[in-house]
């Protein structure tokens, strides 16, 4: 899902272009407020139905629950929320996303945070992480970490293929995540708004590399991420995720299918399509979150952001940052699946 903010054509790499958001349904810009967290439907909604059956919940936390519940429904009814110019919702991610990826986060993967100090407490920031996993959840659990772990619940923004807005329902569901086109217009919009914006470089050639090449970092491309960076002074923070190369091993790639199907790959792991369904499971492995320390850009002048040598140097330092803090996870790392 995540991918690389380039100029390069790479045709696998979905590169920033100087094309813009597309038709995005338009509202107010609106912040969530530093700190406040909504109420999460989701959870009210499967603890109302645990204490009807169980009949053992208290009859006041029922009551909180109902009227948490009334009042989604009443603020999605009456329109009581906005949308910003690139899709996302605030009230729908607080609300019902985030605790539908929460349980994920804290029990299947029981994910550790570490390096949230280094998480600026406002403005902009652009966190660049390594990708993995045939599937991009780790887009997903990382937007968890940073929400639920940073003092102020900020929400991220990430930068997303293509291919993710191709679908009408995917692309939708992504918009109101906080999700948009990894093209320079946007990238460099968001970081101008003072946002948090997530990128994956490797694109899909990390999310869909092979398990023989676990936790090598695949070509960061051109830097374009870097490029935005330095265009809007905004800090690079490089992010490592250790864990979410396990949770589909991916042993072969059926090329044929996948032009078939019009995808990047279409993984063959020990358990998918062998077990239909039920291999489409992730794996429960242990994840690992590491925020590293921020490098700075706002030192650098205008011109710097088309000086190929400052951008490849950056890029080479970030790609770096994150390669040798995984290998350092990966030392302390007992078990793949107890940590």
């Amino acid at each position: 899902m995540g991918v690389e903010v380039d100029d390069s054509a790479v045709a696998k790499v979905i590169p920033l272009r100087g094309e813009g958001r597309g038709d995005v349904a338009r509202g107010a810009s609106r912040e969530c407020p530093g700190g406040v967290q909504e109420p999460g439907i989701l959870p009210a909604v499967h603890q109302l139905h645990a204490g009807g059956t169980a009949g053992q919940a208290d009859h006041s936390a029922l009551v909180d629950h109902l009227a948490d519940v009334l009042a989604f429904l009443r603020r999605r009814v009456t329109g009581d929320y906005e949308v910003d110019d690139y899709g996302f919702d605030p009230h729908l991610n607080s609300s019902v996303i985030l605790p539908a990826l929460r349980p994920v986060f804290e029990k299947w993967f029981r994910v550790e945070v570490s390096g949230v100090e280094n998480l600026p407490a406002d403005g902009a920031a652009l966190l660049v992480a390594n990708h993995a996993g045939t599937l991009p959840v780790d887009g997903l659990m990382l937007s968890v970490a940073v929400h639920d772990h940073h003092p102020q619940h900020r929400p991220t923004r990430m930068l997303a293929a293509d291919l993710v807005f191709q679908s009408p329902l995917l692309g939708s569901f992504s918009r109101k995540a906080g999700h948009t086109l990894a093209c320079h217009p946007d990238a460099d919009g968001l970081l101008r708004e003072g946002a948090l914006v997530t990128v994956f470089p490797e694109g899909f050639k990390g999310v869909g590399k092979p398990f023989s090449d676990r936790y090598k970092l695949q070509r960061f491309g051109r830097g374009g991420f870097v490029t935005s960076a330095l265009r809007t002074g905004a800090p690079i923070i490089p992010v490592s995720i250790v864990g979410s190369e396990e949770i589909y091993p991916k042993i072969a790639d059926v090329k044929p299918l996948a032009r078939l199907l019009g995808l990047p790959y279409f993984p063959i792991t020990p358990l998918f399509p062998l077990l239909g369904p039920l291999g489409a499971v992730p794996l429960p492995s242990k994840w690992h979150i590491a925020f590293g320390e921020p490098i700075a850009t706002d030192g650098y002048d205008a011109q710097s952001a088309e000086d190929p040598m400052v951008t490849f140097d950056l890029t080479d330092q970030v790609r770096e940052r994150i390669q040798q803090t995984l290998y350092t996870l990966l030392a302390s790392r007992r078990n793949v699946f107890f940590g």
